[in-house]
Formats: C-alpha cells, sequence, structure tokens
C-alpha cells in the first residue's frame, strides 16, 4: 500500500530527500535512488492515486483537468496528467530512443542546441529503462540507434504494409519499439490491439500502477497526495525547503536533497514562484510538430498487426537536409484513425500515418505567471524550422511510399498537440546557456536536480518519454 500521509503528520519535518511530482521523471529517479541509499523521503504529489481500476470505471486518468491548472493565450492545447505516476497513465507507451545526431544537433549541422552528454553517454541507461518497462523492440534498430543490450521482448506483429516497407527498405523501416506487452509479463497481459492506449482495457501498456507502485511502497517513502507545491525556499546556494498546498491550507517541509519533477509547464511555475527567474526559465517551451495522413491502397490491406503502431520509418529523419529542415519520422498506423474506408471489399486499404518534426526552442514561446501567480503558457507558434520540415516530409512521402501500391494520399489535418511537453528548464554547460548541468542539477542550487522532458534542449522528433526514464536514472546513480 501506498503510505498516504496527512500534511499535519509531515510539517515543518524534515527529509533526507523531497520529490516533487511522481511521473517518469520523479519516479525512475527513486526507483535508482532508493535501491542505492537508505533515505528518508518524501514525495509531494499535485493528484490523487488513481487505481487502474478507477481510471476503467471513470473512463479518465485524472479527476483534474489539466487545462485548469494554467492559462494561455493560444488554443494550442498542453495536455499532462495530474496524479500518482503523472503521465504513466496517459502515455500511449511509445518508446523510440532518440538519434545520436540529435544530441549532437548544433555542432553537426549548425542549429538549434547540442547537449552537454551524448548518445553513447545515455545508451546504458536506455536499456536499463528498458527492462525496467519490458519493452518490446525490433532487433534491427539496432543498425539506426546503436544499443548494448537487446530488446527485453520480441517485436509486435508487424502489418502487410510494414512487411512490404521492411522488406524494400530494411534499414530504415522498424517495427516501433512500444512499453505495450508482446508477450504477458508478471504484472501485464499481452497488448490486444484494441486502440485506445491512453487508456489500457487490458492493462498491457506500462504504468506507475502496473510497474513502479514498489517505489511509492518502498517503507522509507511517503506519498503526501492533494499537495500542490508553490514555491521552494532557498538561501544561497541551497534549497531549504518546499512549500505546499492541501485543501487551502499552506504546509513546508525541509530537507537536504529536491527533486522537481512536476512537468515543463508547473516545473517552470515553480521555480518563477521562488524567486528562480533566470534567463532560460520557462523559455523554450515546445514540443515536436505533427500532422495526419491517409494513403488508400491498391489491393493491400492493413489492421493486421498486433497494436496500434506497428511501424516506423527513419528515412527522413537524419541527414544534411537538417541544417534547413526538420527531422521527420513517419508513424504506420494499425488503428481506424480516419474511419474506415467506404468501399465495398476495401474496407481494410487504407493506412493511416502521422508525420512528426522535430522543433527549435524559442524563446517567445514560454511559460510565465499570472497575476493569481499560477501557470500562464505564452504560445506564438511553432518553429519555421519545423514547418518547413513537414513541407519537405510531404514532398517526399510518395517517394517513401514507393513500396506500396498507392492510389491516393490525403491530407487530415494538423495535430493539435503531440502531448510532449519539453524545453522549459533546458540541460546545459552553464548558466549561459541553461538551467541545469549534464547530471540534471541546477546550476546555482546544487541540491536541486530537474527530472523529465522540462530539460531537454532540443526537440526530437521521437516520443521523450523513454529518454526521460534514462536521464532519471542517469542522475540517480551519479547522485546516489
Amino acid at each position: 500500500m501506498v503510505l498516504d500521509v496527512k500534511p499535519e503528520q509531515i510539517t515543518k519535518d524534515h527529509f533526507d530527500l523531497v520529490a516533487i511530482g511522481s511521473g517518469f521523471g520523479s519516479a525512475f529517479f527513486l526507483h535508482e535512488f532508493a535501491k542505492r541509499r537508505k533515505a528518508r523521503i518524501l514525495v509531494l504529489e499535485w493528484g490523487r492515486h488513481n487505481t487502474h481500476e478507477w481510471q476503467l470505471n471513470q473512463n479518465a486518468n485524472t479527476d483534474i483537468d489539466d487545462e485548469t491548472t494554467y492559462k494561455t493565450n493560444s488554443d494550442k492545447p498542453w495536455n499532462y496528467t495530474i496524479g500518482l505516476g503523472g503521465g504513466t497513465n496517459c502515455w500511449f507507451a511509445q518508446t523510440p530512443r532518440f538519434h545520436p545526431n540529435d544530441f549532437r544537433l548544433k555542432s553537426t549541422y549548425g542549429i538549434g542546441n547540442d547537449w552537454p552528454i551524448s548518445y553513447d553517454d545515455v545508451e546504458p541507461f536506455y536499456c536499463d529503462a528498458e527492462d525496467i518497462m519490458s519493452i518490446s523492440g525490433d532487433p534491427d534498430m539496432a543498425a539506426m540507434l546503436p544499443r548494448s543490450k537487446p530488446f527485453p521482448q520480441p517485436p509486435h506483429r508487424m502489418s502487410t504494409p510494414d512487411k512490404m516497407m521492411k522488406a524494400a527498405q530494411p534499414g530504415q523501416h522498424f517495427v516501433m519499439p512500444t512499453a505495450r506487452a508482446r508477450v504477458p509479463t508478471s504484472q501485464r497481459t499481452s497488448c490486444c490491439a484494441n486502440l485506445r492506449c491512453w487508456l489500457c482495457p487490458v492493462d498491457a501498456k506500462f504504468t506507475a500502477n502496473n510497474g513502479l507502485m514498489h517505489v511509492f511502497e518502498h517503507p522509507d517513502i511517503s506519498v503526501c497526495l492533494g499537495s500542490e507545491v508553490r514555491r521552494l525556499d532557498h538561501v544561497g546556494g541551497t534549497v531549504r525547503s518546499v512549500t505546499f498546498v492541501h485543501d487551502g491550507k499552506e504546509y513546508q517541509v525541509s530537507g537536504d536533497l529536491f527533486i522537481l519533477g512536476a512537468n515543463a509547464i508547473q516545473s517552470a511555475a515553480i521555480m518563477l514562484r521562488s524567486g528562480l527567474g533566470d534567463e532560460f526559465v520557462g523559455r523554450g517551451l515546445h514540443e515536436s510538430y505533427g500532422w495526419n495522413f491517409e494513403v488508400y491502397l491498391d489491393g493491400v490491406d492493413n489492421f493486421d498487426g498486433s497494436t496500434i503502431t506497428t511501424g516506423l520509418n527513419f528515412g527522413l529523419y537524419d541527414g544534411p537536409h537538417r541544417s534547413e529542415h526538420a527531422a521527420a519520422l513517419v508513424y504506420f498506423e494499425n488503428r481506424w484513425q480516419h474511419g474506415m474506408r467506404a468501399e465495398k471489399g476495401r474496407l481494410r486499404q487504407a493506412l493511416p500515418l502521422v508525420v512528426v518534426t522535430e522543433n527549435l526552442l524559442d524563446h517567445e514561446n514560454f511559460v510565465t505567471l499570472d497575476e493569481d501567480d499560477n501557470a500562464f503558457v505564452s504560445f506564438k507558434a511553432p518553429s519555421d524550422y519545423a514547418v518547413k520540415g513537414m513541407a519537405r516530409a510531404l514532398e517526399k512521402l510518395p517517394g517513401l511510399l514507393a513500396p506500396l501500391p498507392v492510389e491516393g494520399l490525403f491530407d487530415r489535418g494538423i495535430r493539435p498537440t503531440e502531448s510532449h511537453v519539453q524545453g522549459t528548464l533546458r540541460m546545459g554547460t552553464g548558466p549561459a546557456d541553461s538551467v541545469v548541468d549534464s547530471g540534471m542539477i541546477h546550476h546555482r542550487l546544487r541540491n536541486l536536480v530537474v527530472v523529465g522532458t522540462s530539460t531537454y534542449p532540443s526537440c526530437s522528433c521521437a516520443n521523450p518519454s523513454l529518454t526521460a526514464a534514462a536521464l532519471s536514472l542517469r542522475a540517480a546513480g551519479r547522485i546516489a
């Protein structure tokens, strides 16, 4: 059972470690830290613990509407889940790694930012995160994204169009790696391809509820639910305590080490309320840029794969074009995303595609505070780099799809969000270019570790959650 302590029990108390938030960043950090060091740990979580059963009964991941937790000047949504486990509850569990050149975009192509770490620095921790989540994947991906260990699970079954693409483009078309189980684990069934991954009906998708509860049930870890952190109280170069609100009343706890893992919007707001508004705090809010397409196939049926997204094509990803146009990743869908093809005998002769391009961090897209000191998102637009990358991808898409009998290619519209909120507390080499260092430790407050996607200094077109988990495992191992 989760030790849900009441704020009255802990107010003015002192902990070895205080973690703010419980999503990918905090949960994977605590998983590794608690294995290595005995410590008295407190987790402050704004939301409740909503079990998988509760989520199924309510048809919702959380009882808190994320859009009520920030204001904005834009109609663009920024999706996240508030509750124990954070984004592990709602994610679709796509787990490609970032490309090696994603970490050195500036030095290789003269655009964007370099990370202060390399793919090789993260690679062992990718393996560890994949083991924890029992990732299924295509062993051929090692030629594109080098790996020191095999995937824990075999790949999902490809669709017929995927098989045709794989045969023609074996070096760039792969089965999507995923934390949707291909074969059952001790806690998860195999994926049923029900196509509602945000709330998996059979619990095949990795979540905190089925894969990380050992963290929150650890005897040294207490969890205080319903606790919204308002500020970090710091003196000189050290965070001394954290102030949070529970049922409208303020409480305070002190600690030696603090982990900030709310999300890229709320973590930045906490920093700003704490008087930590350095140049890059809250700046560069972004996510990858997505567009829906649909292909009509002549005589080839689709939708016979074993999960929601079966194929991942890297043909438009890396290369010299990245100096001017964004990399693009093409997702081959195994779901009826745009309805059935309304022609007799041809219901399955369609292929939904999602094309996602990387983005650039823009100072004009940022998190600030409103009149009540709550998060306010100011968003202008995706970068021209991302938009031009999408235009290039559309131009190149017919050639990429040459192995298929394409009868028609249709634009199904921009995707309003990829639900990949990133970049507001970026990682770098020093205060002149970032908020945290290569170990995700704040440049000035050396007992503050920022985890999660808020630390990303560039925007891969690959899904970011696996990388967040791997970076947290790396950070915890260096600190513990």
